[in-house]
C-alpha cells in the first residue's frame, strides 16, 4: 500500500465510523497447511471411541465420575452442570441422557448401586483388533466397548494397563470388514512449531479433528515420575484423553493425555505423551501384560548451581546420588554417594529427571555403562539394571528433617549460622539418631542464614564437607575456613537425618 493510499484510509476511517460504515478487513490466511484434510481424511477410521460402565454405589459420589473424568484431563474443573443448548439444538436429547446416565440412581429393584458411564479416545495400532488408549480412561471399567467410526459398537478386553505412563492396550474382535491401523512415528524428531493434529471423542463428539503447532517438549506437570509430555495447542477437551496425536505425515507421535483448564474447555494447553514413551509401554503390555522397569537402586538430587559450583561442574548438569540402595545393583558396582551421573547407558543425564527415564526405559538384568563425575574426574562403571518393583517410584532426597526443634542446645562450634556439637549419647537420645549414623549434629539454626533457608534443622548430621568426612565440629570449622581461603563461593555439605537418609546441601561461603 502506497503512503498515500494509506494516509486517505486513516481519514476515512472515522468517517466511515460516522455514519455507520463497515470497514472489512482482507480475510486472514486460512489456519493451518493445506495437508491436514488429507491426513484426516486417512486416519480417521482408525481412532475409536472408548466407552465404559462401572457398577457402584449411592455412597460414590456422582460428581467424581464422569466422561473422561478418571484421573486424567482438567482435574479443576466442575463437572456436575449440564450444557446450556436452545430448545430445539439437535445435540439436546443426547446430552440429556447422556447426563441422566451420569448421575445414576435407584435401578429398577430399588437398590441404590448404579451404573456410571465414561467416554474417552482411543486409536487402532493392529488390523487385528489391538486398540491403545489412556488408563484413565479405563481404570475402574465393568465393561468396556469400542465404538468404531461408523458407529459399530464392540465389546473390548483389557491386554494390560500401566499406571505410571497413563497408557492401556485392548483387544478387540474386528467384524468382517478390514480395519484401518496406524503406525507410530519418531517424536524425538518432532520441533518446535511444527503442525499437529488431534482426533477424538471430545464430549462425546467422535471423530472430531482440530489442529495445532507443538508448543513444548519435555514438559514435566508432575503427574508422575516419568513425565515427558508433548505440549500442543491443539484443541483438546474432555473426551479426547487417549486419542491420538499426528504428525503431517499420519504417524501416530503422541498419546492426548491431560489439559490445564480451569473451566473444563480448551484454553489451548494440551498434553500428549511421547510416541517414544508409548512404544516401549505398548510392547511391554502386548507382551507380558504389564510394564518392566530398570531399577538402579539410588536416590537422587538435582544439581544445582551452588552444588555444581560446589563439585567444579559447570555448567551444572547431572543427577546428584544422594544415597545408594544397600541391596540395589548400584551398591555392587561402586556408585556412590556424591557421584555425579551425567550419562546412563550412552544417554547424556543433563539434569535429574533425566536419569529415572533413562533407567525406567531399560531391559532388565542388561548390563550398562555409568559415566559419573566423581571428585572431578570422570569414571565409568558398569551396571546390571534390576526390575522396579511395581509399588517402588525412583527416590528424590528428602528435604525435610524429622527431628523435632529443641530449645537447649550445648553449641561447641558456630559456622555458616549452624550451631554444632560432637556426637554423644544424650545427643543421639536426644534427637532419636540411629547408632550407625555418623558425624556432626547440628543443634541450632540461625533464621536468617542460608541454612535455614536450604531447610537444615536441630537434628540434622553432618556426614562430609566438601566431600570428605568429619568427626567433630572442629573439623567442620576447619574444611570451611579452607574453602573460604581458596576462594570458594558455596560449600557442599553431606547430610543425614536420624534415620540415616543422605541428602546434599549447598552453602553459600560469607
Amino acid at each position: 500500500m502506497s503512503d498515500a493510499i494509506q494516509t486517505l484510509t486513516r481519514r476515512l476511517l472515522p468517517f466511515a465510523a460516522a455514519i455507520g460504515l463497515v470497514v472489512i478487513a482482507a480475510p486472514a490466511q486460512a489456519r493451518g497447511p493445506d495437508g491436514i484434510a488429507d491426513v484426516a481424511e486417512k486416519v480417521i477410521d482408525a481412532v475409536v471411541n472408548i466407552s465404559t460402565s462401572q457398577n457402584v454405589d449411592s455412597k460414590t459420589s456422582d460428581n467424581d465420575k464422569s466422561d473422561d473424568s478418571k484421573g486424567g484431563q482438567d482435574r479443576g474443573s466442575k463437572r456436575g452442570a449440564n450444557p446450556q443448548l436452545p430448545p430445539d439444538s439437535p445435540f439436546s436429547e443426547f446430552f440429556d441422557e447422556f447426563f441422566k446416565n451420569r448421575r445414576g440412581g435407584p435401578n429398577s429393584k430399588g437398590n441404590s448401586a448404579h451404573k456410571v458411564n465414561s467416554l474417552g479416545s482411543g486409536f487402532i495400532i493392529d488390523a487385528s483388533g489391538v486398540v491403545v488408549t489412556n488408563n484413565h480412561v479405563i481404570a475402574d471399567a465393568d465393561e468396556i466397548n469400542v465404538i468404531l467410526n461408523d458407529g459399530t459398537k464392540i465389546k473390548a478386553e483389557l491386554v494390560g494397563r500401566d499406571k505410571k505412563s497413563d497408557l492401556a492396550v485392548l483387544k478387540f474382535t474386528p467384524p468382517e470388514k478390514k480395519l484401518t491401523a496406524v503406525k507410530f512415528g519418531d517424536s524425538d524428531k518432532l520441533r518446535l512449531g511444527e503442525w499437529v493434529i488431534a482426533i477424538g471423542n471430545p464430549f462425546s463428539l467422535g471423530g472430531s479433528v482440530t489442529a495445532g503447532i507443538v508448543s513444548a517438549r519435555n514438559r514435566d506437570i508432575n503427574s508422575g515420575p516419568y513425565d515427558n509430555y508433548i505440549q500442543t495447542d491443539a484443541a483438546i477437551n474432555r473426551g479426547n484423553s487417549g486419542g491420538p496425536l499426528f504428525n503431517l505425515d499420519g504417524d501416530v507421535i503422541g498419546v492426548n493425555t491431560a489439559i490445564i483448564s480451569p473451566s473444563g474447555g480448551s484454553i489451548g494447553i494440551g498434553f500428549a505423551v511421547p510416541s517414544k514413551t508409548v512404544v516401549g509401554v505398548v510392547e511391554q503390555l502386548r507382551q507380558f501384560k504389564e510394564v518392566r522397569r530398570g531399577w538402579l537402586g539410588v536416590r537422587i538430587q538435582q544439581v544445582t548451581d551452588e552444588i555444581g559450583e560446589s563439585l567444579n561442574i559447570k555448567p551444572p548438569r547431572g543427577a546428584l546420588i544422594a544415597g545408594v540402595d544397600e541391596k540395589g545393583p548400584a551398591k555392587p558396582a561402586g556408585i556412590e554417594a556424591g557421584d555425579v551421573v551425567i550419562k546412563f547407558d550412552g544417554k547424556d543425564i543433563k539434569e535429574m529427571k533425566d536419569l529415572p527415564r533413562a533407567v525406567a526405559d531399560t531391559a532388565v538384568g542388561k548390563a550398562v555403562d555409568v559415566v559419573v563425575i566423581r571428585k572431578g574426574k570422570e569414571e565409568t562403571r558398569k551396571v546390571t539394571l534390576g526390575r522396579l518393583d511395581d509399588g517402588d517410584k525412583p527416590v528424590e532426597a528428602s528435604l525435610k528433617s524429622t527431628a523435632p526443634p529443641e530449645a537447649d542446645k550445648p553449641v561447641t562450634q558456630k559456622a555458616l549460622g549452624l550451631d554444632l556439637a560432637g556426637l554423644s549419647k544424650d545427643l543421639r537420645t536426644k534427637y532419636k539418631i540411629k547408632d550407625n549414623v555418623k558425624g556432626v549434629v547440628v543443634v541450632g539454626v540461625d533464621n536468617d542464614s542460608d541454612a535455614a533457608e536450604k531447610r537444615l534443622s536441630a537434628g540434622d548430621v553432618i556426614v562430609e564437607v566438601a566431600q570428605e568426612s568429619v568427626a567433630n565440629a572442629g573439623d567442620v570449622k576447619k574444611r570451611i575456613d579452607q574453602l573460604k581461603k581458596d576462594g570458594k563461593k558455596s560449600v557442599l555439605l553431606l547430610v543425614s537425618n536420624g534415620n540415616g537418609e543422605l541428602r546434599f546441601v549447598a552453602l553459600a561461603v560469607k
